[in-house]
């Protein structure tokens, strides 16, 4: 492989190998991915990754707690920014809103929304946002608690274009997962062909969202390349092109851990 990769969003400790975390790293390495941002979904989850993130030098991690993540307490904002002065840790999130798995009142996931906003802006670091069906409310969100002075991403974008430029507007960048290689993502495609070149970021989910061809396995930060291969196609652009500006936003975005 010619050019290195990041997977800009994976859940290293839920994917299921036997092999283990290690076979996991190594195999992202022979496939040309030089870095990974392993995500948190919640505060118990997070001492794991952040001793993966402290063990491999490949791998980062973030400090936040899901929409659709059931909690005995509720997060703070001070706790959150204590957590995230780590150096290793590199974003706030994964956190916004998802109708798509929710039923109910969105109040309690709009609050955390919130509360992670206001986290990264005082801890200085980019957050990862995550919206299902939301879009109107995620942003809504996002322009009240003036998240523009702090950007981050939109992990795993579904939405559609005028959505992706007001995020854009608002100094986040979107990152494309193996939904995009789907065969009926076709609105998703077409942002991916407009999106300028210096917003986009790529990723896996994993363990979840494997791309195409291979959607009926389990996901690995390997399979990013399958990502970057794909939005190449759909862009008539060369894979290194992918490959090398996706790698510099990336660490133009998450400047904290490598200025």
């Amino acid at each position: 492989m010619s050019a290195s990769l990041i997977d800009s969003h994976c859940h290293i400790p839920m994917i299921n190998m036997e092999s283990g975390t290690e076979a996991i790293i190594d195999e992202a390495k022979n496939n040309g991915i030089e870095h990974m941002l392993c995500a948190s979904i919640d505060l118990d989850d997070y001492p794991e990754i952040l001793a993966l993130a402290e063990k491999y030098d490949e791998v980062s991690a973030s400090v936040g707690v899901h929409p659709n993540s059931k909690v005995r307490d509720e997060p703070e904002i001070d706790q959150l920014v204590k957590l995230a002065q780590n150096p290793n840790v590199i974003a706030v999130g994964e956190t916004g809103l998802d109708c798509l798995h929710s039923e109910g009142n969105l109040d309690r996931q709009r609050e955390r929304f919130r509360i992670h906003i206001k986290a990264a802006k005082k801890s200085k670091k980019p957050l990862i946002v995550h919206s299902r069906e939301a879009k109107n409310d995620v942003m809504r969100i996002l322009e009240e608690e003036d998240a523009d002075t702090v950007g981050g991403v939109m992990h795993c974008f579904v939405d559609d274009w005028e959505t992706a430029k007001k995020a854009i507007d608002l100094g986040f960048y979107i990152s494309f997962s193996g939904i995009v290689t789907f065969k009926n993502a076709t609105e998703l495609k077409e942002v991916a062909k407009l999106l300028p070149i210096d917003k986009m970021l790529i990723e896996t989910d994993a363990p979840f969202l494997t791309p195409m061809p291979y959607k009926e396995k389990q996901n690995r930060p390997a399979c990013v390349r399958y990502v970057a291969e794909h939005i190449a196609e759909l862009r008539r652009e060369s894979y290194e092109s992918i490959a090398c500006n996706t790698s510099q936003n990336f660490y133009t975005l998450f400047n904290n851990k490598y200025e």
